[in-house]
């Protein structure tokens, strides 16, 4: 009977030994619980404050870039307006013409810290507008101007492109100018400003658009070629009697002399006639290019600018 009792209470024993250790166990992995929740909701915490520290400082080098390149905006106008009041022309060897390169704007860093990589640099470059050819020409109120569509089928040949595109393009741009001009409620045509634009019309390609870029442009109105600054292609499209290989001649002639006038092109670029409003000397629209990185952040944008005299005005910016 005792010998039961005992075996009774040893067992009762055991039990309650393992019921014990069950509960630490569950204590154990109960704490282990907590403590992973703990350091998730921290961890959590930690990554949303950096998520927001990171945002507000890809804000700020945001605003930085395009701080520093407003001031390069205002630093071409300033340049283009001191030329327009002592030069009644235009070519390549004005001070404008002259591109930045990267120039490091971190300057007061003390020498012990000069081979450190540079944290913000600027480059830019000023063109003249009117050294390619103006899209716009090739319509006026609404109606398609052959002579313009030839001259652009000239110059889409000297980029070895396909001429048939030129008529294609004057008809979208007719198009819209006429909805423009009546502001009827019909399906609105395509506005072109950018020569991405052309991109509407059917036949251009980015490949097309690609070997185009840099001799075509769309102005706010009809303007001349300047003669001093213009590309080979865009004096080919312009002049019917000339060669690429004599606008490339030409080009080498104006590096020497840039031409003072139209008497004094016709006269130095003999059986080429000369019209006032195709051809120029001087130009009232320019294109700033300008590009500022900020460690691994980088900033490009392009802007027009038309300058009347001494007077300059921002017409639009874009980045690229």
């Amino acid at each position: 009977m005792t010998s039961s009792r005992t075996a009774k209470i040893s067992e009762r024993t055991k039990l309650t030994g393992i019921a014990r250790i069950r509960q630490r166990g569950v204590a154990v992995i109960t704490a282990l619980l907590l403590t992973t929740l703990a350091i998730i909701i921290v961890a959590s915490l930690f990554w949303q404050q950096q998520v927001q520290v990171r945002s507000i400082e890809n804000q700020r080098m945001q605003l930085q870039k395009q701080w520093i390149l407003r001031g390069a905006l205002d630093w071409a106008r300033l340049i283009l307006r001191e030329d327009g009041k002592y030069s009644a022309i235009d070519d390549l060897s004005e001070p404008w013409a002259v591109p930045l390169s990267e120039t490091r704007l971190d300057q007061y860093v003390d020498a012990a810290s000069r081979d450190v990589a540079p944290s913000a640099m600027l480059s830019g470059a000023i063109q003249d507008a009117q050294a390619r050819f103006n899209l716009t020409r090739l319509a006026a109120s609404g109606q398609v101007l052959r002579t313009e569509v030839a001259a652009f089928e000239r110059l889409l040949l000297a980029l070895q492109q396909n001429p048939s595109l030129a008529r294609a393009a004057a008809e979208q741009i007719a198009a819209s100018q006429r909805h423009a001009e009546t502001g009827t409620d019909t399906a609105r045509p395509m506005s072109f400003l950018q020569v991405d634009d052309l991109l509407a019309v059917a036949g251009f390609t980015p490949a097309v658009i690609a070997a185009i870029r840099d001799d075509v442009i769309f102005l706010p109105r009809a303007t001349p070629l300047n003669v001093n600054t213009a590309s080979a292609p865009a004096l080919v499209a312009r002049l019917p009697a000339l060669s690429l290989s004599d606008a490339s001649a030409l080009i080498a002639r104006r590096r020497t002399a840039a031409f003072v006038d139209l008497n004094d092109f016709n006269t130095r670029v003999p059986g080429v006639e000369s019209d006032p409003d195709q051809l120029s000397v001087a130009t009232q629209f320019f294109l700033v290019n300008g590009r500022v990185s900020m460690r691994a952040a980088m900033m490009q944008v392009q802007a027009l600018i038309e300058r009347q005299g001494a007077m300059t005005r921002l017409l639009w910016v874009r980045e690229v």
